[in-house]
């Protein structure tokens, strides 16, 4: 069995004056919300063994605000960035490891965690996959590149909103 975890990346600094969208970082909320998805991460036992994640700034320090074990062999991909579902699809079917964390941008990410499942996640605001949704699935086969569209189980679904403390 292969486990895939699709999650956006978090809250975006529009603010920062960036000529280079690519260049963008997370603002205050984005940083604070990785952390509590990478807790989430931790809570559920999913722990990837392995990362796919963009190249761009706000992905990256995603990714550094999850806190995952130094362990897991992460693999920086230019190509995740701003990515169709078909590329992504293309970088899952090429992966190692038993569970892996894919993390990218809209629209490509919202299209492939719909197209992925067999069953497309039902849950309000997941159409559009906001900023730092993560989407656990899992497959039955031995090799990444066995999978297919509509192949996928979902098994864990969360937004940052559902991870935050009530004010």
């Amino acid at each position: 069995m292969k486990r895939l975890i699709l999650m956006r990346h978090a809250k975006s600094d529009w603010s920062a004056g960036l000529s280079s969208d690519h260049d963008r970082p997370l603002n205050a909320r984005g940083h604070q919300n990785a952390i509590l998805l990478g807790v989430w991460l931790k809570e559920k036992g999913l722990r990837p063994d392995t990362v796919l994640c963009s190249t761009a700034t706000r992905a990256v320090e995603t990714l550094k605000n999850l806190g995952l074990d130094s362990t897991v062999d992460v693999k920086f991909i230019r190509d995740l960035y701003l990515a169709a579902p078909e590329q992504i699809m293309a970088q899952v079917q090429q992966a190692t490891g038993e569970t892996v964390l894919l993390i990218g941008h809209n629209p490509g990410i919202a299209a492939m965690a719909e197209m992925i499942v067999k069953t497309p996640p039902n849950r309000d605001g997941i159409s559009h996959y906001p900023t730092g949704a993560t989407l656990a699935v899992t497959f039955d086969v031995d090799d990444w590149s066995d999978i297919d569209w509509r192949m996928g189980k979902m098994s864990q679904i969360v937004v940052p909103r559902d991870l935050s403390a009530p004010e």
